[in-house]
């Protein structure tokens, strides 16, 4: 791998105030994206081209079809077929989880950010599988049988069952109009603003692994849906729950000490967990971005919830690994690096330059992630060192020993949503600057244009360093809030 010295980007005098922001941030896109201080843009890096392949691998292992798995009979359709617990849909991107919902949005980004319809098209045929298939088993749970596939969707019982299927699902519902979808939408708003378990104040928990305990996971499994559904419906009630919420998860389980989120805040003895774990700081990163998305550009709020995700970026950027990648415990460096959570923090900080929430100067800690993230993928597409499903347990060890698997679930939506902002990050460059971006390499060949991360060792030399990041802002407490616990 060759280096070459960074060159230095032309200053540009701003006419107004008005004015300056827009041309920053094409100034510092174009300074970062020509960079060379980092692998230049090749098949092995480039965002398009890796976001291309792992969408590709999961539209290639997803069959649409159920199965039988003591008979290893395989179905199209669960017509005429004589109703039995035993089958279940043989794909795991077609079951009724969590994290399917995160691919579902994925894949809808994929779709704009590559232009291909492929990409939505599969999002839109898995919910309509589901729903057009949905009958078979749910006379079988009303008839008593609770093994069913896609339980969660006859019976809501945690925001798990409900609430990252449902945003998935209304990012579809905006193509296909289904009257079964908003139906079942209906039922979901419901369930998170009056059945699910919360605190005295309103804030949402769950009775696992003790009672009142609240996850840092479920601002992601309650806010992306609220946010969208405020959206979709105009309806403001969905907007001020999905605020109350990022507001109340700030005040439990935010460290200020670490700039960083605990895992969960245990009511019953008003204290937090132990472990300031990866995948759920992404988790709340997605969540209070998913939230600025949907609220109005006049909201009042904006610029408080704006801070908030400031001062998270800034939090979570000082942990960064040499390699770009973060820690599954981000503030132990001896955890192993994880892939989720590293597509999480990317995405955040890239669509929160994209949108113009903050100063075009943080996409280099992007950049630099999406270095170390692209290694994770495989020839095939598939993407490694993603850390299983995780529960809450009361000692750290727990957490490094999580097992890290290739292809598990929890880490391709947001591979998906990590790379296409990056790619709509470079189309953000002009034109006429685009196309002739070459760089010179130390023994003088050519690299092809496109993404150069800036290398960790080098980066502060033209932008300011994760770890030189400014103190994050200051968020004041509304009036309303309740006492911080």
């Amino acid at each position: 791998m060759h280096y070459h010295k960074r060159s230095l980007c032309s200053p540009v005098i701003l006419p107004d105030a008005a004015r300056a922001f827009p041309a920053l941030l094409t100034t510092l896109l174009l300074c970062l994206f020509t960079a060379g201080t980092a692998r230049s843009q090749t098949p092995d890096n480039d965002p398009a081209v890796l976001v291309r392949r792992v969408a590709d691998h999961i539209l290639q292992t997803t069959s649409f079809r159920f199965v039988n798995p003591k008979t290893s009979e395989t179905y199209t359709s669960t017509k005429g077929l004589t109703p039995s617990a035993d089958i279940k849909a043989e794909s795991k991107f077609n079951k009724w989880q969590y994290v399917n919902g995160v691919l579902a949005v994925g894949m809808m980004q994929t779709a704009a950010g590559l232009k291909d319809t492929k990409y939505s098209d599969y999002a839109r045929k898995n919910y309509d599988f589901i729903f057009s298939n949905l009958d078979y088993f749910r006379k079988q749970y009303d008839g008593g049988a609770t093994g069913v596939e896609w339980r969660p969707v006859m019976k809501i019982g945690s925001l798990d069952d409900c609430g990252s299927m449902a945003a998935g699902l209304l990012e579809v519902y905006a193509f296909d109009k289904n009257s079964a979808y908003m139906d079942y939408l209906q039922r979901v708003g419901d369930y998170i603003r009056n059945k699910q378990v919360r605190f005295p104040d309103g804030t949402l928990a769950r009775n696992n692994p003790r009672k009142m305990t609240l996850w840092a996971d479920d601002l992601y499994m309650s806010v992306p849906f609220l946010a969208r559904m405020g959206k979709t419906t105009g309806d403001k009630a969905y907007f001020d729950f999905a605020v109350q919420q990022v507001e109340a998860f700030n005040r439990y389980i935010y460290d200020s000490l670490s700039g960083l989120y605990f895992h969960v805040f245990y009511n019953d003895e008003n204290t937090n967990g132990v472990a300031h774990w990866g995948r759920c700081n992404g988790w709340v990163a997605l969540a209070q971005t998913a939230l600025l998305d949907a609220l109005p550009a006049d909201d009042p709020r904006r610029p408080r919830l704006t801070k908030m995700l400031l001062r998270q970026i800034i939090g979570f950027s000082r942990y960064q690994d040499s390699t770009g990648m973060w820690h599954q415990l981000l503030d132990k460096p001896d955890s192993y690096m994880e892939s989720s959570v590293t597509a999480m923090f990317i995405y955040t900080v890239a669509h929160a330059v994209n949108k113009g929430w903050i100063s075009p100067h943080y996409l280099s800690i992007a950049l630099n992630g999406w270095d170390g993230l692209s290694r994770r993928v495989t020839a095939d597409g598939q993407v490694t060192d993603i850390c299983i499903g995780t529960n809450v347990e009361e000692n750290i060890r727990f957490y490094y020993a999580r097992p890290r698997e290739t292809n598990d679930t929890h880490g391709l939506g947001p591979f998906l949503l990590a790379g296409t902002e990056l790619i709509l990050a470079k189309e953000k460059m002009p034109a006429t600057r685009r196309s002739s971006t070459t760089s010179s390499t130390s023994n003088g060949s050519t690299t092809a244009p496109g993404i150069a991360p800036a290398s960790p060792a080098t980066a502060s030399s033209s932008f300011p360093s994760p770890t030189a990041a400014p103190a994050p802002p200051k968020i004041s407490s509304p009036a309303s809030s309740p006492t911080n616990p």
